[in-house]
């Protein structure tokens, strides 16, 4: 049975992906919760991208899975990059949703410091509230916000701040052309965070990528439009 791991974004979990693990039940699933989020949010979180990915490659290799798909959504499509670069003999297919190469996020719904600035006024709980919501098209009134407010919720301020960070001081522009994996950019065409140029630059740089465009939403494609997603994904792994 072929693996697929998910990797979840900034102020992410594990348990935001049920209905892909639902709609996969031909594959062997592995949804990560990175540390400082989701259910390993009691764990410091990491200084850099790059420690994040070695974090996951050896969690990976701890439960013995060697070889799988990867799929990495925002903050964690930036560290799955990282992760390819480093093993790129491990991963058998690659899918970059809703994420770029840039960590800086041009674009994005307010800059990084921005963020920065306004989680230490606001607090983790309202700074988690307020920035989930960007991630969808119909902001707090959408029907799987609260759920990803609440696992958001668990990050604490020290989290977000370094998340944050780590984010800010990374660029996977240089390696793009290397990446040797089959691979599909998937981005929602209202997203708030990663702007066009960003999905573009993922599409048009890695040899052979695919794109999907999904239509009216925002950042959280696979919460907004489930189906469409799912299907997207197994027609991709099972191709």
């Amino acid at each position: 049975m072929s693996t697929v791991v998910f990797v979840h974004g900034f102020l992410g979990g594990s348990r935001q992906w049920r209905a892909q693990v639902e709609a996969f039940s031909g594959f062997k699933v592995v949804t990560l919760d990175l540390p400082g989020f989701g259910d390993n949010a009691q764990l410091p979180a990491l200084d850099s991208i790059a420690e994040y990915a070695v974090w996951a490659l050896d969690v990976l290799s701890a439960r013995g899975i060697e070889q799988f798909g990867l799929l990495g959504h925002s903050m964690g499509g930036m560290i799955v990059q990282e992760m390819v670069k480093r093993a790129p003999e491990r991963i058998e297919q690659l899918v970059l949703y809703g994420t770029g190469a840039t960590g800086i996020l041009p674009g994005r719904f307010e800059t990084i410091d921005t963020s920065k600035r306004r989680a230490k006024v606001d607090g983790p709980g309202a700074t988690a509230r307020r920035i989930a919501a960007t991630w969808f098209l119909d902001r707090e009134h959408a029907e799987a916000y609260e759920e990803c407010a609440e696992i958001a919720e668990q990050c604490s301020l020290g989290a977000i701040q370094t998340g944050l960070q780590a984010m800010q001081g990374w660029s996977g522009f240089k390696n793009l052309e290397a990446i040797k994996s089959r691979t599909l950019v998937i981005w929602g065409d209202h997203d708030r965070t990663y702007p066009w140029c960003q999905t573009e630059q993922l599409w048009q740089s890695i040899k052979g990528a695919n794109l999907s465009v999904i239509p009216g939403c925002a950042h959280a494609v696979h919460l907004e439009k489930p189906v469409l997603f799912n299907n997207t994904l197994l027609d991709f792994f099972a191709s």
